[in-house]
This record gives C-alpha cells, sequence and structure tokens, in this order.
C-alpha cells in the first residue's frame, strides 16, 4: 500500500473508530423527566429488609443515564439501624440530610450529620452510617451508578430478614464489600 494511502486510510478510519466507541451506549433517556414528591421511578416505593427498614424511591435510575449515575431519596424510619462498615471499590457516594440526624464513619473518621448536611464518600474506603433521630430523609448520589439501585430490588424482595452471611453475599452480588 503507498504510503499516501496508508495515511488517508488512517485519516478516514480515526473518526469511525471514534463514532463506533461512542455508540457504544445501550440506551439514554433523551428528554427529561420528573419524579413527583413521593413517588421512585420504575420500582415505586422500595421498603427494605434486613440492615434496616428504610423506604428508598429512586429518582434518577442507572437506567435513565446508562449507568453514569443514580439518585435515591431514602426516608428513614429505623432509629439506631443503618449499614454494615462497607466499600463501594467503583463508585462514589453523596449524602445530603434532607431531614434528622445521622452518624456517619468514613475511614477511621466520625461525622455527626444534620438537617442540610452533606457528606462526600469517596470509593475504595469503609464507610457505614446509623440513623440517630427517629425520623430522617436522605438524597443519595451515587457516581456511577453500579448495581446499587438492584441491591436495594434484592433487599425489598427478601421474604424474612437475611443472616449476616446473607447479607454478605448480598453485598458482594452488587459490588458491594461488608
Amino acid at each position: 500500500m503507498k504510503r499516501s494511502n496508508f495515511i488517508l486510510s488512517l485519516v478516514t478510519a480515526a473518526p469511525l473508530a471514534a463514532l463506533a466507541k461512542d455508540n457504544s451506549k445501550t440506551w439514554r433517556e433523551e428528554k427529561g423527566f420528573v419524579i413527583k414528591a413521593g413517588d421512585g421511578r420504575y420500582h415505586g416505593n422500595i421498603t427494605l429488609k434486613g440492615v434496616n427498614k428504610n423506604v428508598l424511591s429512586v429518582k434518577v435510575s442507572g437506567r435513565d443515564t446508562d449507568g453514569d449515575l443514580a439518585i435515591f431519596e431514602q426516608t428513614s424510619l429505623s432509629q439506631g439501624r443503618g449499614t454494615p462498615l462497607h466499600v463501594h471499590p467503583k463508585q462514589d457516594e453523596i449524602f445530603f440530610v434532607e431531614e434528622g440526624e445521622y452518624g456517619f464513619q468514613v475511614g477511621n473518621d466520625k461525622y455527626s450529620l444534620k438537617t442540610g448536611d452533606s457528606i462526600f464518600l469517596p470509593r475504595n474506603i469503609p464507610h457505614s452510617w446509623i440513623q440517630l433521630s427517629e425520623k430522617g430523609k436522605m438524597i443519595v448520589t451515587l457516581q456511577p451508578a453500579g448495581k446499587l439501585e438492584e441491591f436495594f430490588v434484592t433487599m425489598a424482595a427478601l421474604k424474612q430478614d437475611p443472616t449476616p452471611a446473607e447479607i454478605a453475599k448480598i453485598f458482594a452480588d452488587h459490588e458491594m464489600q461488608v
């Protein structure tokens, strides 16, 4: 092949390769949408079993963003309960406290958050939280979305509270480590 033909083939193939890469996305919402107060996208309100009995409402699903982002509203009904110390190897989390009071552990550091406070939990750092007030509400943002939405659906579908070993397996199946 002549050098000029080779260069021409590279110049024309590069944009096509870039387009092919961009088309690897499976699906993404092309219009805005509204989720009314008290509603959850796709699943309605998800009542958890196991680590706590809170109610989660998916506001923005990973399905809407090709897995780039997920946002949940959590209505906390489990004073004195929360999550075990766990790690998300692939996701960062942000919690915004809309109502109530929570204790967070991030690595070795402990924080008390009240209405209006936010906390960033970086991936690969062990963290947990506990609900301190009688009631509470938080907005949880996950980036990328990962499998947390499916985790919530799995926990809600359980017939009874899982054992610690079952909880560890469910966490592992959804890209988290207890």
